[in-house]
């Protein structure tokens, strides 16, 4: 399937849904903590495709593979550098299989997420080495068959460059999206508005969707779609992918606080923000998908929402998560 075929979908002045989480949903299938979620493309390939297939069944337009650390980088630390291609296309082919079961077009994005390696001036990796390894896992999902790649989580612009050279260097198009916390910038420090502005400078082929996901919860998410829209209105599809409330310890397990409807809420908001692909990241399952599908396909636009709207609506814009979980989830390897 071609590029431009997939990025139709994004012409029919509708939002598109995505799916939710992958790395929280595998937790609860059995995934142990420090175990690469990747490896399972491989080890437990039913479970994946069950993933995959939920979220089809419950009204996802695009699907992400199991690909968000399948890269050199991070497989390195699993004894399983060699094995990129063949992680990174096997998840394509499962998620694929997953899509062809639905009566609907249902398109693939390849996950590819940061490398867990500070790219210099900041850290120790060279820019070349970035580069080779984004371009590894990018030529690899576009040989399993994904339809677009989808970068994300990332916090820096050494990265976001890096991975987007990777990106180029396949005939697919690309998605990018950054990492917002409480104080509105990545970890880095980048703000939406500067993540967006960074992505129209590339000197490489450009991103046709850029965004928010992961970060805290729904309201920082829209807020950050809401700067990204005013700094640069009309440039980009834009993208909310947030995750599912607040992280909350209970016992040794983080639950998400957000309920189904309390997601399909955010939906709409984040419609009006000018969100064109809404999703869900950490703790987003397929009960939340489906109310989420419900609101997108009731939803009737709206006015440009305020921030006294979001925090209304969605609750506090800024220091809503726990100490202790937000120490947890910069460790964390998935969403």
């Amino acid at each position: 399937m071609s590029g431009s075929s997939s990025l139709r979908v994004l012409d029919e002045n509708r939002p598109v849904l995505m799916d939710g989480a992958t790395g929280t949903n595998l937790f609860d299938m059995g995934l142990v903590s420090g175990d690469a979620p990747e490896l399972w493309n491989d080890e437990y390939p039913e479970r994946v495709l069950q993933l995959n297939y939920g979220f089809v069944k419950a009204g996802s337009d695009m699907i992400l593979t199991n690909t968000f650390g399948a890269n050199a980088m991070r497989l390195k630390l699993h004894a399983s550098a060699n094995r990129v291609s063949e992680l990174n296309e096997k998840a394509a082919e499962i998620a694929r299989r997953s899509a062809n079961e639905a009566e609907r077009k249902v398109f693939i994005a390849g996950s590819m997420g940061p490398l867990g390696e500070l790219i210099e001036p900041v850290g120790t990796l060279g820019i070349d080495a970035a580069v080779d390894a984004f371009t590894e896992q990018a030529l690899a999902l576009e040989r399993g068959g994904c339809d677009v790649l989808w970068i994300e989580t990332l916090s820096s612009e050494e990265e976001l460059t890096a991975a987007a050279q990777g990106a180029s260097c396949t005939n697919l198009p690309y998605a990018c999206t950054g990492s917002f916390d409480t104080n509105g910038r990545t970890m880095m420090g980048i703000s939406p508005a500067r993540f967006v502005q960074i992505c129209s400078e590339l000197e490489v082929r450009q991103p046709f969707a850029v965004g928010s996901n992961c970060g805290i919860g729904p309201a920082q998410t829209v807020a950050a779609t809401m700067e990204m829209v005013k700094a640069l209105p009309n440039r980009f599809k834009y993208i909310a992918k947030a995750n599912c409330g607040v992280p909350v310890w209970e016992g040794t397990r983080i639950r998400y606080t957000a309920t189904p409807q309390q997601m399909s809420v955010y939906a709409r908001i984040a419609c009006d923000a000018g969100a064109s692909i809404v999703g869900g990241c950490c703790g987003t399952k397929v009960e939340h998908v489906e109310h989420m599908r419900e609101a997108i396909d009731g939803y009737q636009a709206g006015e440009q929402p305020t921030i006294a709207d979001v925090m209304e609506q969605l609750g506090d814009v800024f220091d809503t998560a726990p100490k202790k979980s937000k120490r947890r989830r910069r460790g964390r390897r998935q969403a």
